[in-house]
């Protein structure tokens, strides 16, 4: 028996696939809508008068005293979070609220090492917008960049978080670790904005962008930065350890990572000791290469940075270090970097 198959199941399947596909693009316009509608009101221009550089040039060649860059306000009472080299060196700053009003703002704290600040402003009727928790994000998921790139005032690009867990070196020269990546695209002025999820919670701190690539962007996480903003409120400034030397990285020949019985295949070299500072580390040589602290590994600058954070400041340290082919311990007591 001969069968014949109708193409009407067929026309409705299709039909229904590409209703389907309109609904969700429909949806995925109404999420990025409302997300929009939700926290513009918080979203702030940042403009700053500062000292002019020479490497800061107008077209006709005079010195530019000016920078801009985006925030957010996270609270009533006006504190605003933004990037630490948006507000860095300025002599004013004045923000711009979606509603129009214009006011100066003063610098409560900024930290350079993760490219943090907080400023403030007195005004009534504030919008704030809260931190979402970034240990929560996944690759993928919607991430809503706004910000205010190259003046134009209140702007919005959406992707998607691209990678998590990516460090970036920040303009004082320390590692930012946790570092979300993502397609959102962002340009200068955009510094200091949100990134935002498909809620309207913050994830992250937009930050920086590699200009020769297309769609690779980077903000500090929520959680990194909830952390170090609520320092800078309380504190003024994070405070951090150091133990008053200079180095390098260096890369251990392989049958000295073996004799040694080495967990790391590369150390901090000790170029130089600061002489009489507040840290005690006269046990230290230079030569001496820092292979651990607190017989944890550092096998760069970076390690040690990390290591050396506020709960360090003050406390007596055992350094592992490899001094004339032996390996040795020394004992350091820390001081708080100002």
């Amino acid at each position: 028996m001969i069968g014949f198959i109708s193409n009407e199941n067929t026309e409705s399947q299709n039909h229904k696939t590409v209703k389907s596909d309109f609904e969700i693009l429909d949806d995925y316009s109404k999420t990025v809508v409302g997300v929009a509608e939700k926290v513009s009101d918080a979203v702030v221009q940042i403009k700053v008068n500062k000292k002019p550089k020479k490497i800061q040039v107008h077209r006709r060649g005079k010195p530019s005293p000016y920078g801009a860059g985006s925030g957010f306000i996270i609270s009533s009472d006006g504190f605003i979070v933004t990037n630490s080299h948006v507000i860095n060196g300025a002599t004013k700053i004045k923000v711009v609220l979606q509603d129009g009003r214009e006011m100066f703002a003063k610098l409560i704290g900024e930290d350079p090492a993760t490219d943090i600040a907080v400023i403030q402003i007195d005004a009534d009727n504030l919008t704030p917008i809260a931190f979402g928790n970034s240990d929560d994000l996944r690759v993928g998921q919607i991430a809503i960049a706004i910000g205010n790139p190259y003046g134009f005032q209140y702007s919005l690009t959406a992707g998607v978080v691209s990678a998590l867990g990516r460090t970036l070196r920040s303009e004082s020269g320390r590692l930012i670790d946790d570092v979300i990546q993502t397609d959102a695209a962002l340009n200068p002025g955009n510094s200091g904005g949100p990134l935002v999820n498909s809620k309207g919670e913050v994830i992250g701190v937009n930050t920086a962008v590699i200009l020769p690539a297309q769609g690779i962007c980077f903000a500090v996480t929520s959680n990194l930065a909830a952390y170090i903003v609520g320092k800078l409120i309380i504190e003024g400034k994070v405070r951090r350890a150091y133990i008053g030397i200079s180095g390098q990285v260096i890369r251990f020949h392989p049958n000295a990572v073996k004799r040694l019985e080495l967990e790391v295949k590369s150390g901090v070299l000790v170029q130089d000791i600061e002489p009489d500072g507040p840290s005690y580390n006269s046990e230290l040589q230079k030569g001496d290469v820092v292979i651990g602290l607190n017989a944890k590994p550092v096998k760069s600058i970076d390690d040690l940075h990390r290591q050396l954070n506020e709960d360090a400041i003050g406390q007596s340290v055992q350094l592992t270090v490899i001094r004339k082919k032996q390996k040795i311990k020394v004992k350091v007591i820390t001081a708080e970097l100002s």
